[in-house]
């Protein structure tokens, strides 16, 4: 049971093992595009790609679904990104219960948005954790994990895929141990968890008064969605890729100010650092480094960031 690319190389992992997947759950296909076409999910397309059957409940709570489900007998049911809640019902199905497949390190980052969270919180290490589904949101008993470092210049976009990846390997190694009766659970500790809604747009938009180094994980952390942005001359300017310059200014005096514009980049006031932005993207244009931006676009010196 899953939907987006994020799923994909776990459903991979398991057609390429010993495992047979009786059938691939994922959310309806939606509209897409100007066009308004009908767009399958990447895990419909890859389970489709394979001959495989393909579920696509309104709800998974439906009655019909369910009963669908117990028909289909399946001993596990593995969920990854699916997008869906899944009642008690069906939770009871599966003879070795339903296994999530959850990208932080349990009971940390419950929730739809945990990888961008790692970036922006500047976290060290992240990971993913194996756990048996219970009726809550990321609540049930912790299976397995398996931890990585972040790197220096991580954003969501590179800790998305590398999360997933290890997702495909950590599940075979779960599975093998629920069946041979080797698995140990271990419960969570509900006082050490914090929740993470869907990131909102509006999250993006960048508070210059706040430290350069908070600003510049924040870039990172929403690349490449929803994306960091401020706005030029009343246009949206987003931001793809920054560093964090010593200041020895007042800290907070001019926040969202261009000192410099150079080939180097774009060095703006911060509440404390500069900020030196190297890729962006003004409205209506291509995302470009800030030297060839520049060379088209005049930005001066004491030009203000931010909403007029």
């Amino acid at each position: 049971m899953g939907t987006p690319d994020f799923s994909v190389p776990v459903l991979e992992s398991l057609i390429g093992s010993r495992h047979q997947v009786a059938a691939v759950v994922t959310q309806p296909d939606k509209p897409k595009g100007r066009g308004n076409g009908i767009a399958m999910s990447p895990v419909k397309e890859t389970a489709l790609k394979h001959g495989l059957t393909v579920f696509q409940p309104v709800r998974a709570g439906e009655e019909a679904f369910i009963q669908k489900m117990r028909e289909l007998a399946p001993d596990v049911m593995v969920v990854i990104a699916f997008g869906q809640i899944l009642p008690k019902e069906l939770l009871g199905v599966p003879r070795y219960g339903c296994v999530n497949i959850h990208a932080s390190l349990l009971p940390k980052y419950r929730g739809a948005s945990p990888i961008q969270w790692a970036v922006i919180n500047g976290d060290q290490e992240t990971g993913i954790t194996t756990m048996m589904m219970d009726e809550g949101m990321d609540t049930g008993d912790m299976l397995e994990k398996r931890v990585i470092r972040l790197e220096r210049k991580e954003t969501g976009g590179s800790l998305f895929g590398r999360l997933s990846l290890l997702g495909g390997e950590l599940i075979l190694s779960t599975l093998e141990k629920l069946e041979d009766g080797t698995l140990q659970r271990t419960p969570q500790n509900h006082g050490e968890a914090t929740y993470v809604k869907k990131i909102p747009k509006s999250l993006g938009e960048i508070d210059w008064s706040r430290d350069a180094d908070v600003i510049e994980r924040l870039i990172r952390g929403l690349n490449p969605w929803p994306s960091a942005y401020t706005w030029l001359g009343g246009k949206m300017l987003k931001l793809w890729e920054a560093d964090v310059l010593p200041d020895a200014g007042m800290a907070g005096e001019g926040c969202g100010k261009v000192l410099s514009a150079s080939e180097s980049g774009l060095q703006i006031r911060t509440g404390r650092g500069i900020l030196n932005i190297t890729s962006l993207q003004l409205e209506g244009k291509k995302r470009m480094d800030t030297a060839a931006f520049l060379r088209g676009f005049a930005v001066e010196a004491g030009t203000q960031l931010g909403r007029s």
